[in-house]
């Protein structure tokens, strides 16, 4: 006799997420952290605060909850009883400017276009985001996540989990223009939890890794080994529930190498990025999702690049930039700068400040028409490498086109 299926409820998802962001991976390690704070529960009620119906913690709770979370207690999953007075109810003021819009919920079931429709939107962000100002962007990306929130709790079934989707891709590219463009850390981290909690709603291992992925930038950039470590365990755990493709493999690799070479750890990031290009030339059979149109061969080659830079192999790091500068798509902009002033970089090391400096006011002239935070951090780094240099007449120069009004400003700002 054959055993029916009974589809297993994800439960809490967006506690779950926040638990595993904030770096508890166990329930156990989140009872630990509350007795801490003075809380004294056991697994079994997380267990329950991450099962479908949680119940409403208790005051001392929820103020742990949301400090040690990020996120006030209805974000988490929780729904207060009837009658409750909402006052009382502990929050976390919102980060992101953009994101601080009233969240209404439509009065009426969604029909099953709004999936497609609400898509569609976030495809055309998608794609924008390689040609229209970060600024400009950002806002409407944002708003759009808020709709979505907004749509999710009015759909269900296959349309809910396409919001859900849709939604976690949403806030994956807000959080990426802050992180990379605008350089607001915190704010992209705050905005990948959200992310990450519409990547569970919508059961999506893929999207899930990529947010998680994408979250080990931050400590990694910061220097923090063992915090970025963690992140890219969890991420790489999400991916063997994808099915993954070669290319989003390779991506981690690359994606850990960075941060080693942040960290200082350039011999284990050529490892990785080797690996990176192994998976590439082996192929697979699964595709790449469609969201995932920021990694390529010639991406990878960058980081090497960067990597051979940090690394002090020169000569290496020359041709493998410069073999990247010729066969980057048009569209690349933002790329080009970063590749750009690493080369100038390399000209710096290699005591050839003229060279240094010739590609630095080539990456300043990409800037002006395709502003890029992450970019302008670089050629900051090769004018440092240029201070033995610094009255020369072609560093002069350099100095005269990047201390401009705007960019000492928002030097001095940041």
């Amino acid at each position: 006799m054959r055993r029916l299926s009974v589809a297993r409820s994800p439960g809490n998802v967006r506690f779950k997420a926040a638990r595993v962001a904030a770096g508890y991976l166990s329930q156990q390690a989140l009872v630990e952290a509350l007795s801490g704070r003075g809380v004294s529960i056991d697994v079994r009620q997380v267990r329950r605060w991450e099962s479908d119906a949680p119940p409403w913690p208790y005051a001392a709770a929820q103020q742990a909850l949301t400090e040690l979370l990020g996120q006030d207690i209805e974000a988490l999953g929780f729904t207060p009883p009837a009658g409750h007075d909402r006052t009382l109810t502990v929050r976390r003021a919102p980060v992101a400017p953009a994101l601080r819009l009233p969240v209404q919920h439509p009065a009426t079931a969604q029909p099953a276009s709004a999936a497609a429709d609400y898509l569609a939107v976030t495809r055309a962000h998608r794609r924008l985001y390689w040609t229209v100002a970060p600024a400009v962007l950002h806002p409407p990306v944002s708003a759009h996540a808020v709709l979505g929130e907004a749509l999710l709790p009015a759909t269900a079934g296959a349309t809910r989990q396409a919001v859900a989707a849709a939604l976690a891709e949403s806030f994956l590219l807000a959080g990426r223009i802050e992180f990379f463009d605008l350089r607001e850390l915190e704010q992209a981290g705050d905005t990948w939890l959200r992310a990450l909690q519409a990547a569970g709603e919508a059961d999506d291992s893929l999207l899930g890794a990529a947010v998680l992925a994408h979250m080990a930038f931050i400590p990694g950039w910061a220097g923090d080994r063992d915090g970025a470590a963690e992140r890219m365990v969890m991420a790489r755990t999400y991916a063997r529930r994808g099915p993954a493709s070669a290319e989003f493999l390779a991506w981690l690799d690359a994606v850990e190498a960075e941060c080693e070479t942040r960290c200082g750890q350039t011999r284990t990031a050529l490892n990785l990025i080797t690996h990176g290009e192994d998976l590439l030339a082996a192929g697979s059979e699964h595709a790449s999702p469609d969201w995932m149109d920021w990694f390529s061969a010639v991406r990878l080659a960058a980081f090497k690049g960067n990597t051979q830079l940090a690394a002090g192999h020169l000569p290496q790091a020359r041709e493998t930039l410069l073999h990247v500068l010729e066969t980057l798509p048009p569209d690349a902009d933002k790329q080009r700068t970063v590749v750009l002033a690493d080369l100038g970089a390399v000209e710096a090391a290699a005591g050839s400040p003229e060279a240094a400096c010739a590609f630095a006011v080539r990456a300043l002239e990409q800037l002006e028409t395709h502003w890029y935070a992450t970019g302008m951090e670089r050629v900051r780094e090769t004018r440092r490498a240029l201070a033995p240099w610094q009255h020369e007449q072609c560093v002069r120069e350099l100095d005269d086109r990047l201390y401009g009004w705007a960019t000492t400003l928002s030097a001095l700002t940041r």
